[in-house]
């Protein structure tokens, strides 16, 4: 999440000022959604399952899964460009379907003003001189 300057008011009060963001991630296809390991706390399950309007357990059952030495990871789909990719990840608009329940893990990322994979994504699509190009990253898991 972006860090906050503050700014003066009129009448000399602080107000917190959000800092502009390097990043676009509507115009990113999703790489920290590849990510193979998405971690969900028990506030984010339990935030999930609501959304769906489901149980916990049904949610436990359907959604996640302990590997990796964690509790609770996001499950995985097909990806066409990175393998595999979140399950929640919309693979056609390149979105996350659950925005507004999505995991902290997600709502955290990238942490500052500035996300590396973009910086990146912005670089070769500069250099392909091509606005839609998507590097793969060919992250594949077994």
């Amino acid at each position: 999440m972006a860090k906050t300057k503050t700014a003066k008011t009129t009448n000399g009060a602080a107000k917190p000022r959000k800092k502009k963001l390097k990043y676009d991630c509507l115009k990113c296809p999703g790489y920290c959604c590849s990510y193979p390991v998405i971690e969900v706390k028990d506030r984010d399950a339990a935030r999930i399952a609501k959304h769906f309007g489901l149980s916990l357990p049904a949610a436990e059952k359907k959604y996640f899964k302990a590997t990796h030495g964690y509790k609770r990871i996001m499950r995985r789909k097909a990806d066409p460009h990175f393998g595999k990719i979140c399950q929640f990840f919309d693979t056609e608009a390149r979105r996350c379907t659950i925005y507004h329940a999505r995991p902290s893990t997600c709502r955290e990322f990238p942490g500052d003003d500035n996300c590396g994979y973009y910086d990146f994504l912005k670089f070769e699509r500069e250099t392909q001189e091509d606005e839609s190009f998507i590097s793969s990253t060919w992250n594949i898991e077994n």
